[in-house]
C-alpha cells in the first residue's frame, strides 16, 4: 500500500493569518497521525500580487508555526506549461470554450434578464452564471479566438462535460460540508455553470491548477477549508475528464471573525507576522485556533 500524501498550498498573496494556522497544523497533525507524506505547494498563478517578499515571509511565517514539510514545495509559476497542456487537451475534445464577454457584459446581460421577469442562477459563491453565447462555435473558432489578441476566458463546458463523462461522480468526504454533510458526496457540476479554467494572460485557474498539481505530487489526502467544499465538484469532475486518480477529501471549519466572516489577509489583526511581533508564541497560536490540546474531527 502506499505512504498517504497530504498537501498544505498557500498563497503568497499577502500575509498568513490565523486561518492559514489553522489548516497548516491541521495537515501537519493529522498527516502526522497518519505517516503521510506532507508537502507544501506555493499557489503563485498571480505573478503579480505573488511576491518573492511575500513568499520569504510565508515561509517564515510556516516555519515560525512548526510547520515541517517533506520535500521541495512545488511552485505552481514554474508549471504554466502543464496547465496550458492540459487546457489545449480540453479545448481540442470540444469541452472548453473561449468566453469573450466582460465582467460587465455579464453584468448588463443578468440585468436585462431580470428586469424582463427572468431569474439568472449564480453559481455556489454568488457568481452569475456565464451566457455561454460562444458554446456553439466551432473549434476552427475557438482556436481562432485564443490565437488571437483579444481578451477571453477558457471555460468548461459544462452540458458538454457531463455527457463526455456520462455518469455521476462522488467524492468522498471525511470531514463535513457547511450541513454536515459527510460519506460519499454527489459531485453535481450543475450548479456552477460554465466555471472558469483560465485566461488569456493566466493560464490557469484554481480549479485546474490544484487539480493538475494534486495529481503530479501524488496528493492521497486534501485537508482544507469549508468554503471550498462545493467547489470539489468542479475538481471530481476534472480529475475525471484527465484521467486522474481521486483523493479523499477533509473540509474544516473556518476560523471567523467577530463578525462571523470569513478571515481576510487584509486583517492585520489576525496577521501571523503581527501576531508574533506582538511577542505571542506558536503555542499561543494552537491554542488560538483550538489545536493545542486534540480535535481534529469537524463540530
Amino acid at each position: 500500500m502506499n505512504k498517504p500524501v497530504f498537501r498544505f498550498a498557500p498563497s503568497p498573496n499577502g500575509l498568513l493569518h490565523l486561518g492559514h494556522a489553522y489548516s497548516a497544523l491541521l495537515n501537519l497533525r493529522m498527516a502526522r497521525r497518519a505517516g503521510a507524506t506532507l508537502l507544501l505547494r506555493i499557489e503563485d498563478i498571480d505573478t503579480v500580487r505573488c511576491t518573492p517578499e511575500n513568499e520569504a515571509m510565508m515561509l517564515k511565517d510556516l516555519e515560525w508555526l512548526g510547520f515541517e514539510w517533506d520535500a521541495p514545495p512545488r511552485r505552481q509559476s514554474e508549471h504554466f506549461d502543464e496547465y496550458r497542456a492540459a487546457l489545449d487537451e480540453l479545448l481540442d475534445a470540444g469541452l472548453a470554450y473561449p468566453a469573450l464577454m466582460s465582467r460587465a457584459e455579464i453584468r448588463r446581460a443578468v440585468e436585462a434578464a431580470t428586469a424582463s421577469g427572468r431569474s439568472w442562477p449564480c453559481d455556489p459563491d454568488g457568481a452569475p452564471h456565464y451566457p455561454g453565447r460562444e458554446r456553439d462555435l466551432d473549434l476552427a473558432r475557438r482556436r481562432q479566438i485564443v490565437a488571437g489578441s483579444g481578451d477571453y476566458t477558457l471555460r468548461l463546458d459544462a452540458a458538454a462535460a457531463a455527457a463526455h463523462i456520462g455518469r455521476a461522480l462522488h467524492w468522498t468526504e471525511e470531514g463535513c460540508g457547511p450541513d454536515g454533510q459527510s460519506g460519499r458526496i454527489r459531485a453535481d457540476l450543475a450548479p456552477w455553470g460554465d466555471p472558469i479554467l483560465g485566461r488569456r494572460d493566466v493560464p490557469a485557474s484554481y480549479h485546474l491548477a490544484c487539480v493538475i498539481d494534486d495529481a503530479a505530487q501524488g496528493v492521497s489526502d486534501v485537508v482544507r477549508g469549508r468554503d471550498l467544499f462545493f467547489a470539489t465538484a468542479i475538481h471530481r469532475a476534472l480529475q475525471e475528464l484527465f484521467g486522474l486518480p481521486e483523493p479523499a477529501y477533509f473540509h474544516h471549519d473556518l476560523i471567523l471573525d467577530e463578525d462571523g466572516r470569513k478571515l481576510s489577509k487584509s486583517r492585520s489583526s489576525t496577521a501571523l507576522r503581527h501576531l508574533r511581533a506582538a511577542g505571542l508564541t506558536a503555542t499561543d497560536i494552537a491554542r488560538m485556533v483550538g489545536l493545542a490540546d486534540e480535535p481534529v474531527r469537524c463540530a
